[in-house]
């Protein structure tokens, strides 16, 4: 099987049109179109979201073959998955490489995932979220690793943005689940995370708004802690996601 090549996310049109499609999904049906759409535009094999609640109840969107996803369900393979055993275990995210595949049972998963349609290298970002909520975003190839490594390298900021949006939209449209009240933020705060969110550097924000970096980090620390983020890229998330900044 031939495989195209890697693509980048380039800042405003590729990772912009893949959020203004996440927040025009109301149904979490339309949330698998956004997951197709958006591993054509890097050019991947695979894109997947799943989400395990606290009870083992899973959900999930993306591009693997649903044979497989029936596969991996009837096996059992949640319990066996390196994946997802040694993301659970992680904040940041994770290149399948950094895994545990050397029991039998790892391996014998790993030579059924390939014999489904999986690519050989894998990078996925741990999503945690309110009552016991455990995701992961998943990126999926089949090519050799400087090959990902530098597909990686390049992408690895947006792919940690679109997670966390990605996992903030599927929270949303979960049912029965009553939106979260926004936390509003200063003036200055919303100047910050939006330069941020357009791919500024700290420095070039702390330019922009004629203030120090030392100021600017107060700003952006005080707007992490308002959003109940875990770092910046997440709190740029989760604002764009509450409609608290617009680009």
């Amino acid at each position: 099987m031939k495989e195209r090549a890697l693509g980048v996310v380039e800042s405003n049109p590729s990772t912009g049109g893949f959020l203004e499609e996440l927040d025009r999904a109301e149904r979490r049906e339309q949330l698998q179109a956004v997951s197709e759409n958006f591993r054509d535009k890097l050019r991947i094999r695979h894109l997947i979201y799943h989400w395990v609640s606290a009870d083992g109840e899973q959900y999930g969107c993306g591009t693997y073959d649903p044979a497989w996803v029936q596969r991996y369900i009837d096996k059992g393979y949640l319990r066996i998955d390196p994946v997802i055993q040694g993301c659970y275990q992680h904040f940041h995210p994770v290149d399948w490489k950094q895994l545990d595949w050397s029991s039998r049972a790892a391996r014998a998963f790993h030579r059924d995932a390939m014999a489904h349609g999986l690519g050989n290298q894998g990078y996925s970002v741990p999503l945690r979220g309110p009552n016991g909520q455990f995701a992961l975003f998943t990126v999926n190839h089949a090519c050799d690793d400087d090959t990902w490594d530098d597909f990686t390298s390049q992408n690895r900021g947006d792919l940690i943005l679109l997670a966390h949006y990605f996992n903030q939209k599927a929270l949303e449209l979960e049912p029965g689940r009553q939106p979260e009240p926004a936390q509003p933020l200063s003036p200055r705060e919303i100047e910050a995370m939006t330069l941020l969110a357009v791919g500024n550097s700290r420095a070039q924000v702390a330019e922009a708004l004629s203030i120090s970096e030392h100021t600017l980090r107060v700003y952006i620390e005080s707007a992490r802690f308002k959003l109940g983020a875990m770092n910046t890229t997440h709190a740029v998330a989760r604002a764009l996601s509450r409609g608290l900044i617009v680009v």
